[in-house]
Parts: C-alpha cells; structure tokens; sequence
C-alpha cells in the first residue's frame, strides 16, 4: 500500500450520463478551479468525484460499478477520498450509504455547495458560465433550465431533478458570451424538457426570444435544440429558425411511442393523429429540418399490434435521426404499478428491429447527400481521419464525416465546406470542396 502524498491533493471528476451530467460536472469544475483547487476530468488524482446517473438499468449499473472500482483503488490505497453526486445519489441515497459505506460521502443533485465545502472550496455565486468544459473546445452544452413537471408514467427524473426550474435569458446570454470568449463556436441547448422554457418566469413559453437573445452573440454560429416535448410546442422557434441562419435546422424530440393505447398509458398527452400532424408542420415550416427522436420499445402492456404500429410508423415518417431504448421498470413512477410483462429478450429484439429499419432509413437519405457540399465543423482528429459533423448532426448520437488524415489538414474547431463521396448507413465520407 502506498503512503499518503503530502503533494496538493488533486480532485479527478468522473462523469456518467447524459448532457446534463457533463454541464453539471463542468460547472462544478469551474467552480473548484476558482477555488485554487487541481482538477481534472476522468484523469487521475488522488480524490474521486463520480458524478452518477440513475435513469435506467443500465445506467444505474454502470454507477455502481464505477463506485465500486473506486472503492477497490481506496482500499488499494491508490486514492485517498471518494465522494459520489449526482442522480444516482439524489435517488437511492439511504441505499446507497447503507450498501456501500465505504464512500466517503454521498451528495444529491442540489448539493453542490456543500459538495464544494467538503472538498474545502467555496461555492461562488457570480461564477455565471464560468465552467470546465470537457468537450472538444468548439462546442458546448448550453442547460437552460432544470427538472420536469411532466407527467410520464415511466420516467423517474422528476424525482431526481424536481420541478421545471427556467434559467432567466440575461444570466444564459452571459454564460453563453462567456463560452464565446473562450472559443466555444456550437451551443447544444440542453433541458429535461425546451418546450416549458419560461413559463414559471415569463408566464409564457419564451424559447423563440432566447435563441433571438443567443443568436445576436458574437462568436456563436450555430444553436442546436435538444429534448423538446410534442405537446404545447411553440411554433414561434420555427420562426427564429427560418430568420436566423445560426439556428441549426434540427430538433431532438423524443416521442418514445405513436400506439395511441401505449400513449395514453405513458401518460403523454397526445395521440397518433396530432404526433403526425405536429411532424408534418414542422416540416412544412422548416423545409429540410433534420427531426432527431428517441422511442422506447418493451413498455407494459406493448401487444405484437402495438410494436407494428410503431414500426409502420418508423417507416412512414423517415427521421433524419433516430435511437431506440428497452423498457426499464423504475421504482416510484406511475408505470411501476404495471406489470413489466414483455421478456428482456423480447424487448431488445424489438430494439434491434427499429434500429435496422432506421439504419436501412439513414443509408438511403445519406445517398442523397453524395456528391452535395456541406458546411462542416471538424470536432477532433481520430485515427486516419478528421471528424466533422453537418447542421444536421449533433455530436455522440448522429452521423459523421470523415476525412482522410493522411491526405487533407483541417483544423479542429473551424467551419469548412466538405464534398461527400461516399455515404454509408451513419457515416459520410468527404473531401475539402476547394
């Protein structure tokens, strides 16, 4: 066993999760940074910050495991502190000190200021925007609100991150001019749900004046919607969207199922008819909008006729972009009071079937894309290759272009105008276009 460093301690910020997570850790970088502290982002040091998820299964098992892994290196006597935030914490808390004691100290989603203390830092509240960021220095998540206060039968965030919390326009303009300033070309708007932006402040669903606010920011060339809900949209964003060209021509909508039955279980407040029409505007409002949605497959209840309906659904909307996730029965939602009667098997045959319907999908929209010109921004360099991404593409979770490393240079974080030669079913091959 090694002996304890006298060396400053330095802090390494693990994060698992969603976009959320990554803005949450940043922004609790920053602030230990202000604080004179040494951190890092899933490097080492001799103190460990897991920030967890606790959505699903899945994520929740990679939380623990990676508790676990470090409790091991704590006992090894490789770290000297291991401190655990985030959803996981906020959720499972009492579980969680109970079964894995050796933690140091667990923190819930709205303790970051005492988070801070024990790691003696100070929480400063004029540190607006003043964040670590983790992602490659061109783009960023941009949270503009917190929580959710919608209904959904399966979704547990409401217990993890609370009511619907709007961030006023003036503090997110600073926040975003101070990402500009530090090279951040790309703002990724991030919230439990956009579509309630400004009610609790404004009295009125104001998403259409922020991105009019962001837009007007030097330095900032593309805004990009994630995680909209299909009911109460504000048509006026389409407005802003069409006028103001830094307003990327995307929209990420999950609308997890279209089986009206299966609807109405979930507790979504919209029916097929209104889900189709609600798309069809869109489209008619934004010609060429890439549309971006998430279904989940394997909810209680979901009959072989339902799965169909939603798969012949797939096929005749044709998303730009779309992920497909497995039911999973969480604790303390509405949807825990039904049975979880379909298989795990058979509910990820039913994942795997979406997504190569929508791979099928892709490849064919992407064949449209050979020999056309696109405005790129190249995000990192990996292998042989240089990674870019089109307006209609958001990073981790859609299509990609390549460039061949070994015959072109571009830099990464600048805007160039690629050639597609080549397309596959979630990659596009380019060259520089002069």
């Amino acid at each position: 066993m090694r002996t304890k460093s006298t060396q400053t301690n330095k802090i390494n910020v693990i994060t698992l999760g969603c976009s959320k997570n990554i803005y949450d850790s940043e922004v609790l970088m920053g602030q230990l940074k202000a604080s004179g502290k040494e951190v890092v982002h899933e490097e080492e040091g001799n103190i460990v910050v897991i920030n967890t998820c606790g959505f699903i299964d899945n994520a929740k098992e990679e939380s623990v495991n990676t508790i676990l892994e470090n409790i091991q290196r704590k006992e090894a006597g490789e770290i000297d502190k291991v401190y655990v935030t985030g959803c996981l914490s906020e959720r499972y808390k009492p579980d969680l000190e109970k079964e894995i004691p050796q933690v140091d100290q667990y923190f819930g989603t709205t303790e970051l200021p005492q988070l801070l203390k024990t790691l003696e830092a100070d929480y400063k509240h004029e540190l607006l925007g003043e964040r670590v960021t983790t992602t490659p220095k061109n783009y960023a998540y941009f949270k503009i609100s917190e929580g959710c206060d919608r209904p959904c039968s399966f979704c547990a965030i409401p217990l993890m991150r609370g009511k619907h919390r709007s961030t006023p326009i003036e503090d997110l303009v600073k926040q975003a001019k101070s990402l500009a300033k530090n090279g951040v070309k790309e703002l990724i708007l991030i919230a439990q749900d956009l579509t309630y932006y400004g009610l609790d402040l404004y009295k009125k669903r104001n998403l259409a004046e922020l991105l009019e606010a962001l837009a007007q920011i030097e330095g900032i060339e593309w805004i990009r919607l994630h995680y909209a809900f299909p009911t109460g949209f504000p048509m006026d964003v389409f407005d802003v969207m069409t006028r103001e060209p830094k307003i990327c021509n995307y929209l990420d909508i999950p609308l997890q199922h279209i089986s009206d039955r299966i609807l109405k279980s979930m507790r979504r407040g919209t029916t097929q008819e209104k889900t189709t029409q609600l798309l069809n505007d869109f489209r008619a409002a934004v010609p060429g909008i890439s549309l971006r949605t998430s279904l989940i497959v394997g909810y209680p209840g979901e009959t072989l006729e339902d799965f169909e309906c939603l798969k012949n659904w797939v096929k005749e909307m044709r998303f730009e972009r779309l992920g497909c996730f497995t039911y999973s029965h969480e604790e303390n939602t509405h949807a825990h009071t039904l049975e979880d009667d379909v298989p795990e098997e058979e509910k990820q045959r039913r994942a795997s079937e979406i997504m190569e319907l929508q791979a099928q999908i892709s490849w064919e929209l992407n064949q449209e894309k050979v020999g056309k010109i696109f405005r790129c921004i190249i995000d990192r360099k990996e292998g042989n290759h240089f990674v870019g991404r089109t307006e209609m593409d958001s990073p981790d979770v859609d299509n990609e272009v390549l460039v061949d490393a070994t015959k072109y240079y571009l830099k990464q974080g600048e805007f160039v105008d690629l050639k597609i030669i080549e397309a596959a079913d979630f990659d596009l091959y380019a060259i520089p276009s002069a």
